[in-house]
């Protein structure tokens, strides 16, 4: 399906708030890959992503009376979307928090040598890309709630401060320092101990069966392999609205925009077909 511009569309979510049911569906179709790839970088996983995508979209279906056009359609839904995901509890990750110190100690102290082969035939090249994606998607949990949605939307979605301060309900100045110092801090990590993105001893091809083992990854289920890639253009039509702020970008190319999973447009879609559906909009 074509994305809608910006400026096409209010007149679906004008359109999907008086009931029809077509323009719901093409509203939902436009924003459900960004709301699977904020949630995804939010929450660390395949399946949290999943689930948390189609909560958000739901609370945007049930709350279309609230956009009042003062904002870009977008901006309006990394509005519900962020607010939901900064206080989301179900995550793996929400009650056993990460930290650079854990990822520091795993690093040096990782027992990665005398470990079977737990490949089962598939290729280490695959495997490797799998476990860098997946290491590097999950070390964004290092960061607080708040700093890491900072640095998602500056980072990989690139919003101008203006409209990314609106979104967190802070002043454009202090997002963009915000911005900058966790950018320094995931790019110096990076530097120092990946040896993917920079200089350090970690590589991930050395560690895959060590990673195997301890449920990093699952050769039978390669979530970030298997997904298919889109352009940050598809993603999202900001070109208007995107800004670098320093030159750190080239440091975090691991923030792949993918499409929302077919499990995720499976529940989505079960979502615009249920009576539940129905009966809330009626209400």
């Amino acid at each position: 399906m074509n994305k809608k511009t910006n400026n096409e569309l209010p007149a679906l979510v004008e359109k999907a708030a008086q009931g029809d049911q077509k323009a719901l569906e093409t509203l939902v179709a436009q924003v459900e890959d960004i709301v699977f790839n904020l949630s995804l970088r939010m929450l660390g996983t395949f399946a949290d992503a999943e689930d948390a995508s189609q909560d958000i979209l739901l609370k945007m279906i049930t709350h279309l009376d609230t956009f009042r056009g003062e904002s870009k359609v977008t901006t309006w839904v990394f509005r519900i979307a962020v607010n939901h995901l900064i206080n989301y509890k179900k995550h793996m990750f929400a009650h056993s928090p990460l930290s650079f110190e854990y990822y520091r100690e795993d690093i040096e102290n990782g027992k990665v040598q005398g470990i079977a082969d737990l490949s089962q035939d598939v290729e280490k090249e695959l495997l490797a890309e799998e476990l860098k994606m997946s290491c590097t998607n999950v070390m964004l949990q290092c960061l607080d709630a708040k700093s890491r949605c900072i640095f998602i939307l500056g980072t990989m979605f690139r919003l101008d401060s203006r409209i990314a301060g609106e979104v967190l309900g802070i002043t454009p100045e202090a997002y963009r320092q915000q911005l900058s110092r966790t950018r320094k801090k995931m790019a110096d990590f990076l530097e120092q101990y990946c040896g993917e993105y920079g200089s350090g001893k970690c590589r991930c091809k050395d560690r895959i069966n060590y990673a195997i083992q301890g449920h990093r990854i699952n050769p039978l289920q390669m979530d970030y392999t298997a997904a298919g890639e889109i352009s940050l253009q598809t993603l999202l039509d900001v070109k208007s609205a995107m800004e670098d702020m320093d030159n750190l970008s080239q440091d975090f190319s691991f923030c792949k925009p993918y499409q929302s999973t077919a499990r995720t447009k499976r529940l989505i879609q079960e979502l615009l077909d249920s009576t539940q559906l129905s009966t809330i909009q009626n209400s």
